[in-house]
């Protein structure tokens, strides 16, 4: 598996933004398709965008139009970012990026290649 590194989580006041990013660096195959989830307080984790190697991105609904996917492919280092605008507390959450997974049409199936997490907290 391809080590995957998160950066970017913090504290950010409701209305602002951050922007999360996923590394995921060596010689490997090219990555077909990458993927954020979340875990929020007490719940399960849950979707939250996934973008294949052509660029095409795909969102859960409750975050598309305040969430932006998109991924930088270089020689040997793949990194996914995910642009979070307009947050809002209950965006407050572990957010875990995965590699590797497939996409059944528009719904992305993760494979078990995941980050280590990055805490956000929206909070005034």
């Amino acid at each position: 598996q391809v080590p995957l590194v998160e950066s970017g989580g913090g504290l950010a006041q409701p209305g602002g933004s951050l922007t999360l990013s996923c590394a995921a660096s060596g010689s490997f195959v090219p990555i077909a398709a990458m993927g954020w989830f979340r875990q929020r307080p007490g719940k399960e984790r849950e979707f939250v965008a996934a973008i294949n190697w052509i660029g095409s991105s795909y969102y859960a609904d409750s975050m598309k139009d305040r969430f932006t996917i998109s991924r930088d492919d270089a020689e040997n280092t793949i990194t996914m970012y995910l642009q979070m605008n307009s947050l809002k507390p209950e965006d407050t959450a572990v957010y875990y990026c995965n590699s590797g997974g497939s996409m059944r049409g528009e719904n992305y199936i993760p494979s078990d290649n995941w980050g280590q997490g990055t805490q956000v907290t929206v909070s005034s």
